[in-house]
């Protein structure tokens, strides 16, 4: 390691497991992220944790290494507003990555053509306040007006507590929805758990909210084998089959306390989608219709 990494947060492993569920040919990863290289592309001065470097060469590697075709990477907070890396490690993917931007609210239109341009697909709104100083909803609805003619959707990142403080919000945005982790739901509650209730009622509420269905290792305090996490979103997955999405949250910010093995979360996908079909649509078919729809 470096000089300049030196206590800088690893959070992920180096050595994962090579899974026994091979994704079937053309899957996405359509949630992940890069960090840095902070030489060529500095962490915001805001940022609440300073990850190692884990740039793109590392995570086509782990694509290849976890059977993927494809990656979705999402700007990491760490970068703030400051979309560089995530479109750097785009332009290194030679076609096989799209991305979801951060930006400012008081960004320009040619700004957003830009990150267009560069393979941006939608803009994610956080609503972690240990990730985020400020989430100016009014603001955010304004954003989410303009990036409609570029056929963008919105991806909201938030916890279980505040989504009913959350729903006017969400029902103003224009755009189809991504929420993130599936709003962070106590899987312990099982899949008639209050939290899963709400979240239904959420996905009911309109057809173009989408989730993703992602992060056992955050949702699930038991651990492997995430039993809890199986029984809880299996249903989900088999209830709203177009509208579902998966990844593996590499390089995993903020899990330097339990770090995951990729392998093991692979291993998960078969148990939520439990058919074939299932599986080629939370892997395949919805990520290619949000992400590269002019393939479809």
């Amino acid at each position: 390691m470096s000089d300049d990494q030196a206590g800088r947060i690893l959070s992920w492993t180096l050595n994962p497991s090579k899974p026994a569920f091979a994704p079937p040919p053309g899957a996405v990863d359509a949630h992940c992220h890069v960090f840095g290289p902070q030489a060529q592309f500095p962490f915001s001065a805001r940022a609440k944790y300073l990850p190692r470097d884990a740039g793109p060469e590392a995570l086509f590697a782990l694509r290849d290494r976890l059977g993927f075709t494809r990656n979705v990477i999402v700007q990491a907070s760490c970068h703030g507003t400051d979309n560089a890396a995530t479109l750097h490690a785009i332009t290194r993917s030679n076609g096989r990555a799209r991305g979801v931007a951060v930006v400012d609210p008081a960004i320009g239109d040619a700004e957003l053509d830009r990150l267009h341009e560069g393979g941006m697909r939608g803009v994610r709104f956080n609503f972690l306040k240990r990730l985020v100083d400020d989430a100016p909803k009014d603001r955010f609805i304004e954003v989410s007006h303009r990036i409609a003619r570029l056929g963008w959707h919105v991806v909201v990142y938030f916890e279980a507590d505040i989504l009913a403080e959350l729903r006017p919000f969400l029902a103003a945005i224009p755009v189809p929805v991504v929420i993130d982790h599936m709003g962070r739901p106590d899987v312990s509650q099982g899949p008639d758990g209050a939290d899963m209730r709400a979240f239904r009622a959420l996905l009911d509420s309109r057809d173009d909210i989408w989730t993703k269905v992602t992060c056992p290792d955050r949702l699930d305090a038991k651990g492997p084998p995430y039993d809890d996490f199986v029984r809880a979103v299996r249903p989900l997955v088999e209830d709203y089959p177009d509208r579902v999405l998966w990844g593996t949250d590499w390089p995993h910010p903020n899990m330097q306390d339990a770090i995951p093995d990729d392998g093991a979360l692979v291993d998960v996908i078969p148990r939520i989608a439990p058919t074939a079909e299932l599986r080629r649509k939370l892997l395949i078919d919805n990520p290619m219709r949000l992400y590269w729809p002019e393939e479809m």
